[in-house]
């Protein structure tokens, strides 16, 4: 008689999603009571209890409604990344044409990406904005009426849409906030729940994607396209109604002196430039990588569950920038950065370095996305301090550009041509991260500059 061995598909334990929901709850809701107590005794100013209620109430408005369209954003670019992965593997796609229209978006988004950020300060990040919601509509209506994904074409409007997400929500965000009055100390406030909101909105593109999809892939195949065009059409309707953007400051000319003057010729914009790059190198190979690295060996995983968990960390990290900025014992934003750079450069080192169970990787992974929900406003903070807004969002778009180019590198060699092993591809990752902390040592060390206005250098 034989043996019948029955296969077991892991599945994260559900004590993990209670861990990480409580965590995030808990952290939310009794900062605001520590850090009540630390104001008293430190700096009454940052209470905002003490702001008039008509200022309190204007800001309140102006936040909600940004983080309203920026989650918006996120559930579209989330159900491109998350569904584009299934249609691909629906429409039979091969590994090699994979990589191929990968490189296609990596070379896109070195070429054309990386100048998008100095057209959006020139010509205002309200038209910048509106092509994220055209490109989205282009790729959604192209896959409905094709029928195909159409790999290369998606992945250089992805590109260029993801470049667009990268920068110009945020540098408009920044923008409006210190052209309406309201108080400095609370930017950072919207910064990390930018990257919070991100998060839990990515997790909803999944669970938006799945029901589209439903219990019959072959009929349901066309409607997230469907969905994501028309929530690329809200987008924009909500911009060109709700946005309010002034006229340029200036024109390409004067905007070229200026960027030459600050970003090309300070070393502290440089140091924050490199530590930017590496962390979006770091980022796009873990998500290149980390499913193969889990299934590797035949290992069977539902892949589903274990996304949320990621995400699920990385909110769990972005509460905690709160904490480190009027915590109970308040932290330097750039010795939370080394910190965070070296444990997550660790986390990936050791999946670098040596064959992992799948219960171990998970917690290394959650512990690398923790890390990354408390670098991204972090990181976004510093750009306050030391980059004008003017010229800000042509600051993170050429810190992009060194990390298109490895992320490019790294898929010719090791994807098309197999010359470079994943563990190799991310201990590259993990270096990255290693290089990241070291910028930050040395920003740390070089001081503060005080946010400037171009026009008064």
């Amino acid at each position: 008689m034989g043996i019948v061995i029955e296969s077991v598909v892991w599945e994260p334990k559900p004590q993990l999603y209670f861990f990480l929901f409580f965590s995030c709850f808990f952290s939310i809701f009794l900062h605001p009571y520590f850090s009540s107590k630390n104001s008293t005794r430190s700096s009454p100013s940052f209470d905002l209890g003490t702001v008039s209620t008509f200022t309190k109430s204007s800001f309140l408005r102006f936040q909600r409604s940004f983080l309203l369209l920026y989650s918006l954003a996120s559930v579209i670019e989330g159900l491109q990344s998350v569904f584009g992965e299934f249609e691909n593997a629906y429409y039979g796609v091969s590994r090699e044409q994979m990589v191929v229209s990968l490189c296609f978006g990596s070379a896109a988004g070195l070429l054309f990406g990386t100048f998008l950020g100095m057209i959006s300060d020139i010509i205002g990040q309200k038209k910048v904005c509106m092509l994220f919601g055209i490109l989205h509509i282009f790729v959604g209506i192209w896959k409905r009426l094709t029928m195909h994904p159409s790999a290369w074409i998606a992945s250089i409007c992805m590109a260029l849409a993801s470049s667009v997400f990268s920068f110009s929500f945020e540098t408009w965000m920044v923008t409006e906030h210190e052209k309406l009055g309201h108080r400095h100390d609370l930017l950072s406030e919207t910064l990390w729940l930018m990257a919070f909101f991100e998060s839990a909105s990515l997790i909803g593109s999944q669970v938006i994607a799945n029901f589209l999809v439903g219990m019959n892939a072959e009929s349901g195949i066309v409607f997230p396209s469907t969905a994501v065009a028309f929530l690329a059409i809200t987008c924009i309707i909500y911009i060109t109604r709700e946005w309010k953007e002034s006229s340029p400051a200036a024109g390409i000319g004067e905007y070229k002196m200026a960027f030459s003057a600050v970003i090309l010729g300070d070393k502290r914009i440089w140091l924050l430039a490199c530590a930017q790059a590496c962390l979006h190198f770091s980022i796009t190979i873990f998500w290149i990588l980390w499913a193969p690295t889990i299934v590797a060996d035949g290992r069977e995983v539902n892949l589903g569950l274990i996304y949320p968990c990621l995400l699920g960390a990385r909110m769990l990290g972005s509460t905690a920038v709160p904490w480190f900025l009027s915590g109970p014992s308040q932290v330097r934003t750039e010795d939370s950065l080394i910190a965070a750079f070296v444990i997550a450069g660790f986390a990936l080192s050791i999946v670098a370095y040596d064959y992992q169970e799948i219960g171990v990787l998970l917690n290394l992974f959650c512990c690398f996305h923790s890390c990354v929900g408390l670098i991204v406003p972090s990181l976004a903070r510093l750009r306050t301090m030391y980059v004008p807004n003017q010229l800000r969002g042509g600051m993170i778009s050429l810190s992009l550009a060194p990390a298109n180019a490895a992320v490019l590198f790294v898929l010719i060699q090791g994807g098309y041509c197999q010359n470079l092993e994943n563990a190799t591809i991310m201990a590259f990752a993990a270096l990255g991260l290693f290089i990241a902390a070291g910028c930050m040592h040395m920003l740390k060390r070089s001081g503060k500059q005080p946010h400037q206005n171009w026009h008064d250098l």
